[in-house]
């Protein structure tokens, strides 16, 4: 059962303004769709990972409890910030895995090897979230919408919302990011 998208903006402005009990009525709420979030991200990671799906949400949920100079515009926005923390979570996870691992070295890969759901991921996330990062400082719309639609599972209308601009212009930059990202993944090989 989903939850009334106003009903979540509502009480995410009250816990905005200082209103802990917002805070535990919004929870019950967001908790399954955080969950679906953890759970995409992690069918991306190795077999294996030792991050489980409901740690990836209870850190994320210490993130966001802790985030507390976020002005909170609605539901998309929420999701779109947990999508970002999600992301953090597990990028700085596979870095200290790898540090320990293999000394740092990172392995190369492909947007269209990185952008399908396969069990090699883990290690992938490292070269997508660099050429994320690099596309961020050319272009930081194009790489949010990335964000939000690959890494937060959001549609094209829920990132439109959050992003506070048209339907079209999120399809545009999903196609021109992509098309960015892999460029810059197939120069790097």
């Amino acid at each position: 059962m989903k939850s009334d998208p106003k009903q979540i903006t509502q009480l995410l402005l009250a816990w905005g303004n200082g209103d802990q009990r917002a805070l535990e009525e919004l929870m019950p709420l967001v908790y399954d769709e955080l969950r679906k979030m953890a759970a995409r991200h992690m069918r991306r990671q190795n077999p294996g990972h030792t991050l489980q799906t409901t740690a990836l949400v209870n850190e994320a949920y210490l993130r966001l409890i802790d985030s507390s100079q976020v002005r909170w515009q609605n539901r998309a926005h929420f999701f779109a910030v947990s999508a970002q923390l999600m992301r953090r979570i597990l990028v700085d996870f596979a870095r200290q895995r790898q540090n320990l691992k293999h000394g740092g070295g990172e392995r190369k890969v492909s947007l269209d090897e990185a952008l399908i759901v396969a069990p090699e991921r883990g290690d992938d996330l490292l070269a997508l979230d660099e050429a994320l990062n690099r596309l961020a400082a050319l272009n930081a719309r194009q790489a949010q919408v990335v964000e939000l639609r690959y890494f937060g599972g959001l549609n094209e209308e829920e990132t439109a919302e959050a992003l506070k601009v048209s339907l079209r212009t999120v399809q545009r930059d999903w196609n021109l990011a992509r098309l960015w990202l892999y460029k810059a993944v197939m120069r790097e090989q």
